[in-house]
């Protein structure tokens, strides 16, 4: 009961950022599938009259439908930025198989004597099409609508990745701070969303088009079209705006305590952090939200603005390791903690530079460090067991998971089993808890405020002190979840606010003050 009343209560309380999500959801699934329409349908009944051609075309659209989604948007950035552009254009690719494969069905498995027929009653080409063809393939076609359009509606989730709004801002946030609340209130508009639109486009399907002229079905999509642009996110001309992670948005030593401490107004957009530091230096955006030892600061001469107030604490990184494991093979706890003190700030900064830059592989990046820290040894046999180590989804985590699968070969007999990309802390941090890893390498803060959630008193005693934090989180861990923090690796990944240098430079903004202060003067 307590979990349904907390749900329907942060609903309440993001009710307005809810309804404008669920606009710009609609409004990127009604562009892109009515401009499939006006594409597919034509081209659909082209291949029908040239059947020569359906083969070809219909195989260009089935690859466009096989490509990964995220990787499509991401091809699509270079070429037209962030943004809803590159939504609507993945989202109208996507929804062009269903409608072109059943138009071209609909239309191909009309009767021919139906056809021969109405020829012999002397109607052309375009009164066989419009009279007889289509109203006979409406439900066919019809059919691939409503699968397109179910299909756009989730796949239009993702489009949050890159600062194009909709439900799935909600979604991917949940995931990043743990927060199940903010994980449905994204889900469940958009599985209603999907319902409903399915429902709505099944009446459609039941009218008679034979009665309809084809003008009274082009007036509404038009205006569905126009209508729709509306609803899509937009940017303030002449302000700056900042692109934030999903979890820098929803966290006290993030968005929120930059609005709380510094008073920050900025006109905001949820963006992956995949994508936003060359955003940046691409000026798409003025203000990111970053990473202390991110590479991709130097790689794209971003500048971190000072935190003057204090609401980035410093925090350890650190591998969490299941109880279980430790006890079942004791051997690894001093073995992975030969990687502790041995990286600083500066250290980690350039080994994610070469990944992120200079497209470096992790393996590689990873075991030259550990031979010149003299920490490599060559495999032994790995016959003892395995362990299953999980990373998140940026190179940092990709590093130091190679790092640590280098220490565990060469200096025990376990095999290692890698298990990358697991996405943001609640994925990982379920996989461990859940017995599909062993261990993955964590950040005190996080695991303070995301994982543990402590109230405001305690969070206010332990002041950012970097030491107790990690004794409170150590302990809270092994009597709370059963997992024990090992040492420290040594360096500090907090947050910061990064913007392009030279823009920095011309408008003499050092500190987070600094910007709050020129946002207030304009």
């Amino acid at each position: 009961m307590d979990e349904t009343q907390s749900f329907w209560q942060f609903v309440s309380q993001q009710s307005d950022k809810l309804w404008s999500q669920t606009w710009a959801h609609i409004g990127l699934t009604m562009i892109s599938l009515i401009l499939a329409i006006i594409i597919a349908v034509p081209i659909g009944i082209l291949i029908a009259r040239k059947q020569k051609l359906s083969g070809i075309i219909l195989g260009i659209a089935g690859v466009l439908q096989t490509i990964p989604s995220i990787a499509l948007l991401g091809v699509m950035i270079p070429f037209l930025g962030i943004g809803p552009k590159p939504a609507i254009l993945a989202l109208f690719l996507y929804a062009l198989l269903p409608i072109l494969r059943n138009t071209y069905t609909g239309i191909t498995e009309v009767n021919p004597a139906v056809v021969d027929a109405a020829k012999g009653m002397g109607m052309n080409k375009w009164q066989i099409l419009t009279k007889v063809e289509l109203p006979l393939a409406f439900p066919v076609l019809m059919a691939g609508i409503r699968t397109a359009t179910v299909i756009n509606v989730g796949v239009a989730t993702l489009a949050a990745y890159i600062a194009a709004g909709g439900l799935g801002e909600f979604i991917f946030g949940g995931i990043a701070l743990n927060n199940s609340n903010m994980i449905l209130a994204g889900a469940i508009p958009a599985a209603l969303l999907a319902i409903l639109l399915d429902f709505l486009l099944s009446l459609l399907q039941k009218i008679n088009l034979k009665s309809i002229r084809v003008a009274w079905l082009i007036l509404p999509f038009t205006f569905i079209t126009m209508s729709s642009f509306y609803l899509l996110p937009t940017q303030i001309g002449g302000k700056m705006l900042a692109g934030f992670t999903p979890e820098f948005m929803g966290r006290q030593d993030g968005y929120l305590g930059l609005k709380s401490v510094y008073g920050l107004g900025i006109e905001t957009v949820v963006i992956s952090d995949a994508v936003m530091y060359k955003a940046a230096f691409e000026h798409k955006l003025d203000v990111i939200s970053g990473y202390s030892t991110d590479g991709r600061l130097k790689a794209y001469d971003l500048v971190t603005l000072r935190d003057d107030r204090h609401i980035f604490p410093p925090y350890y990184a650190a591998p969490i390791v299941r109880n279980d494991v430790l006890k079942k093979y004791p051997e690894l706890e001093g073995v992975l903690n030969q990687l502790s003190g041995s990286i600083n700030d500066s250290v980690m900064t350039d080994l994610n530079f070469k990944v992120d830059q200079l497209k470096q592989s992790p393996e590689k990046v990873a075991k030259d460090f550990m031979m010149d820290k003299n920490l490599y040894k060559p495999a032994r046999n790995g016959t003892k067991g395995t362990i299953r180590i999980g990373s998140k989804i940026f190179g940092e985590q990709y590093i130091l998971v190679q790092m640590y699968k280098i220490l565990i070969l060469g200096n025990t007999d376990l095999a290692v089993s890698t298990k990358t990309g697991l996405g943001g802390t609640k994925i990982c941090f379920d996989a461990l808890t859940n017995n599909q890893i062993d261990f993955y390498p964590e950040y005190t803060g996080t695991g303070f405020l995301v994982l543990l959630k402590p109230d405001i008193i305690t969070i206010n005693q332990l002041n950012g002190n970097r030491d107790q934090v990690y004794h409170y989180v150590s302990q809270a861990f092994d009597q709370k979840f059963n997992l024990k923090w090992l040492k420290p690796i040594g360096f500090n990944n907090s947050y910061a606010l990064m913007m392009r240098r030279e823009q920095a430079q011309s408008l003499s903004i050092e500190s987070i003050t600094d910007l709050t202060k020129h946002l207030n003067q304009k």
